[in-house]
C-alpha cells in the first residue's frame, strides 16, 4: 500500500514535469507548409541568425497560388506576416514598429488580422513566378501587447524550406480571392486589386 506522503510526493514531482521550461506551448504552429522546426522566438526563422536550412522541403510550381495554414495557440492581439525569400533567409527584416508594412519585394501577405482566442487560419498566397532551389517562406506574429515595441519579446517566427521547380505537379492551389484570414496582400490592395477579383469572377460565370 502507497503511503499518503509517498503519493503527495509523487504528485509532486509530477507537477514539476509538467511546469518544465521546455514543455511550454508555443504561440504559433505552422501547419502547411511543413515548417522547418518547432522553434521560433529568434529571428528570422526562429532559431537564430545561425539557424539551417533543415531536411523537410516543399515542392511547387512558380508562380502557384498555395493557402499556408497555421494554428495561434496562445492567444495575443496583433498580426501575422507571410514573406518569401527566394536564396535563404537574409532578405526576412523584421517590422520597426507594430503595424508597419513590410518590403512588397519579400512580403507576399501582411497585417493578417488575428482572431479572437486560439484559432486555425488559412491564407492564399501566390509564390513568385520564377524557380529556386533554396527558397524560404516565413510566418511572422507580432504581438501588440507586448510594450514597448521592439523589446525582443513581440515576435515569433516559423518557417517553412522551399523549392520552386517547373517539374513540381500542376495544382491551381487555394483560389486568391479566398483570404479567409484577412490579409492585406502587398502590391494588390485598393480599387485595383477589387477590379482584378471582380473580372476573375465574371471570366468563372
Amino acid at each position: 500500500m502507497v503511503s499518503p506522503g509517498a503519493r503527495r510526493s509523487g504528485w509532486l514531482v509530477l507537477a514539476g514535469l509538467v511546469w518544465l521550461p521546455g514543455t511550454a506551448r508555443a504561440h504559433i504552429r505552422l501547419i502547411e507548409p511543413a515548417p522547418r522546426h518547432e522553434q521560433q522566438k529568434a529571428g528570422p526563422c526562429g532559431a537564430g541568425a545561425e539557424d539551417a536550412r533543415g531536411e523537410v522541403v516543399s515542392t511547387f510550381r512558380p508562380g502557384q497560388t498555395i493557402t499556408v495554414r497555421w494554428q495561434e495557440e496562445v492567444a495575443h492581439p496583433g498580426y501575422f506576416r507571410i514573406a518569401f525569400d527566394d536564396e535563404g533567409q537574409d532578405a526576412f527584416v523584421d517590422p520597426e514598429e507594430a503595424g508597419q508594412s513590410g518590403d512588397p519585394a519579400v512580403v507576399l501577405v501582411d497585417l493578417i488580422a488575428d482572431k479572437d482566442g486560439t484559432q486555425t487560419y488559412e491564407q492564399a498566397v501566390t509564390l513568385p513566378n520564377r524557380p529556386c532551389d533554396r527558397c524560404t517562406l516565413q510566418l511572422v506574429q507580432v504581438m501588440t501587447d507586448k510594450a514597448p515595441y521592439g523589446d525582443g519579446n513581440d515576435l515569433y517566427y516559423q518557417c517553412a524550406d522551399l523549392v520552386l521547380s517547373e517539374d513540381a505537379p500542376e495544382t491551381s492551389g487555394a483560389p486568391a480571392e479566398n483570404d479567409a484570414a484577412g490579409g492585406c496582400r502587398v502590391g494588390a490592395s485598393g480599387p485595383l486589386a477589387l477590379a482584378l477579383l471582380l473580372g476573375r469572377r465574371r471570366r468563372r460565370a
